[in-house]
């Protein structure tokens, strides 16, 4: 064989050998394979427990299809404006009509909102402990300030809730001071106060798993401030739809109901240390449901 023919066939095994390595740096969603990361995703999260139990749930679905997945602690404002500058993939946990409704307005030019929920079952309010026999309302709170000291102990400022809880101080015209703190640091004063009977009132929500742990009532919100009926739904940065077109219409087929949403809670939550076990297990235990999601 002449030395032309040789050099032709060594220049042939480098290009099929340089094509075969571009195809399998690609993300190749179509691909079965997991032995390389398909591309890097970031989920912000919340220390909410509803929040911490979906976004390790996405984090184990994710990995085993090869994608290699972040979990960013941020608090919802500085979230939403990450997601709108594309420095954060997806944003979990977006309550509408009512609660998050200033950064969907903020940023709804800015960030790709899904059209459907994920959870369609949502209540926020003031609670406080059953036990409390004559505070059923909200209005209740203006004339009984002195057992409260004047505080409606709270979470993380800029979180929606707190920002609609600031709005129903005024329009209640309640003498309250709101005060700042963690979800964890609320939930712990909750159960100090129920463990001691005494008088708390705090902003929350369902789903949440502390509803199983002690026994609490929302107030009626006359003024409907709080809204009725909230939605979770999904965001994420613009682009991220082409970048990830199966991640995203994985994310889209996404839906919990009360029963699947608690289950998800309560397993991460039996596994604080290490969330991401907990929502593994309870990944191999739903593989049906999850795979209508990923089909």
């Amino acid at each position: 064989m002449s030395f032309r023919r040789v050099s032709q066939l060594i220049l042939l095994t480098v290009l099929l050998i340089a094509l075969a390595a571009c195809g399998s740096n690609s993300e190749g969603e179509g691909s079965g394979s997991t032995s390389e990361s398909k591309g890097k995703i970031t989920f912000g999260q919340i220390n909410w427990p509803e929040n911490i139990a979906v976004t390790n749930m996405w984090k184990a679905i994710l990995e085993d299809k090869g994608y290699d997945v972040e979990l960013k602690l941020i608090e919802m404002g500085p979230q939403m404006s990450a997601l709108a500058q594309g420095e954060l993939d997806v944003a979990p946990e977006i309550w509408l009509p009512v609660q998050d409704k200033s950064y969907y307005e903020e940023y709804k030019d800015d960030a790709n909102f899904f059209e459907d929920p994920w959870y369609t079952n949502g209540k926020v309010g003031l609670a406080v402990p059953t036990y409390m026999e004559d505070i059923n309302s909200i209005k209740d709170l203006k004339k009984n300030k002195k057992k409260f000291n004047g505080e409606i102990v709270g979470f993380e400022p800029g979180a929606g809730t707190m920002l609609v809880t600031e709005d129903v101080i005024k329009e209640y015209g309640l003498d309250y001071e709101l005060i700042e703190s963690s979800t964890a640091a609320m939930v712990t004063s909750i159960k100090e106060a129920v463990d001691a009977k005494e008088p708390i009132v705090a902003p929350l929500w369902k789903p949440h798993y502390v509803f199983a742990e002690v026994d609490l009532k929302f107030l009626d919100d006359p003024k409907k401030t709080y809204g009725g009926v909230e939605k979770i739904y999904m965001a994420t940065r613009e682009g991220f739809g082409s970048d990830y077109e199966k991640v995203s219409k994985w994310l889209k087929n996404f839906k919990l109901n009360d029963n699947q949403l608690g289950d998800l809670m309560l397993k991460v939550k039996k596994h604080e240390d290490n969330p991401l076990k907990g929502a593994q297990k309870w990944v191999e235990e739903n593989q049906d449901l999850v795979n209508k999601w990923v089909k």
